[in-house]
Parts: C-alpha cells; sequence; structure tokens
C-alpha cells in the first residue's frame, strides 16, 4: 500500500460502527446534540483511520483497572454475518459494490483487527470463485473490443474495486495475447 493509494485511503474513509466507553466533553454534536457531551455508550459511525486507533489506544497507560479502549468496534453492515451468508451461498450472486465500493480493502482492514477465521475464509472464496467469471468476461471483452458494452457494462456495474483492476488487467493481457499472436501469425 502505497501513500498515495487512493484506494486506501478511500478504504479508511469507510465507516464503521463504534461504542464509546466512555462520556466525551464536547462531542455531542457527533450525535446530533451539540449542548450535550457525547455519552458513554452512544453508538455512532466513525471513518476507520479515526475509529481503529480510538479502539486500540488504552484510556489509561498507568493504571491496570481502566486500561479499556475509548470505543469498541463492531463489523460493518458490509461484512454483517447477512452479507457472509449470501457469499457463502452464491458469491457470483451478491453485488459487492453495493455492500462496499472497496469491499476486499474493507475486509482486509477489518481482519487485521478482529480474529474472524471465517470471514477470512469466506472472503477468499469469493474472491476465487468471482475471479473466475471475471477473467472470461475480460476475455469475451477482448475478443470483441467492446469493453463492458451492453450485458458486460451491467456485469462491470457489481465490481468492486479490487475485482475492476483485475478484469482491467486481464482485459489487458487479452489483448496483448491477440496482438502478439497476429504478429507471429504474420512472420
Amino acid at each position: 500500500m502505497s501513500y498515495y493509494d487512493i484506494d486506501a485511503i478511500l478504504t479508511d474513509a469507510e465507516k464503521v460502527p463504534c461504542k464509546f466507553e466512555l462520556d466525551v466533553p464536547d462531542l455531542g454534536y457527533l450525535d446530533n446534540n451539540p449542548s450535550q457531551p457525547l455519552r458513554a455508550g452512544t453508538s455512532i459511525g466513525l471513518p476507520l483511520w479515526l475509529a481503529e486507533p480510538l479502539a486500540l489506544t488504552s484510556r489509561s497507560q498507568s493504571s491496570a483497572e481502566d486500561g479499556s479502549s475509548f470505543v469498541s468496534l463492531d463489523l460493518p453492515a458490509s461484512l454483517s454475518g447477512q452479507v457472509m451468508s449470501a457469499l457463502k451461498a452464491d458469491a457470483r450472486a451478491v453485488p459487492l459494490r453495493d455492500q462496499s465500493h472497496n469491499f476486499y480493502g474493507l475486509g482486509t482492514r477489518m481482519l487485521d483487527l478482529f480474529e474472524e477465521r471465517e470471514m477470512c475464509a469466506v472472503l477468499r472464496r469469493t474472491f476465487v470463485a468471482r475471479a473466475a467469471d471475471i477473467a472470461l468476461h475480460a476475455r469475451k471483452a477482448g475478443a470483441t473490443e467492446d469493453m463492458g458494452v451492453g450485458t458486460g457494462e451491467e456485469f462491470l456495474r457489481g465490481l468492486e474495486e479490487w475485482e475492476r483492476k483485475l478484469f482491467r488487467k486481464a482485459h489487458e493481457g487479452t489483448k496483448g495475447t491477440k496482438e502478439w499472436m497476429e504478429g507471429v501469425k504474420k512472420h
């Protein structure tokens, strides 16, 4: 990941549900209550770049009894049990872009924070299953030079960013192979 990687920046901007573990003065506006402090137990969505350090940092470094974090994190809706069940049933039928534009990036970041072996397995199987369809569509687009016109456009609409990059690479590979074969036939 590069500092200037736009996909990483957009992934870190994804909101994740958090529950504050203590009262925080002057932050009531986050809960549409500007004149009040943000109360302990309040659940709000924070961008991942902010939620992660708040969840991983202890409130008090010196006292062991009060070493809990400022917030507790939950999995975002795009990685909920319902979505994981749908992916287990048929990974190709779920439009991942509707869940999150950077679905796999968000999943990877959340796996850094949570010990979710089942989610890891589901995401891996999902990517492998969908990669075959992506490669097939990329070859078809390379053969007809339509690059997503008509029925292919609907397919591309459901792909999230990692899958779109995979599609572009597979399409470029097919196109390069076709050009190479034409050059071989000429000689």
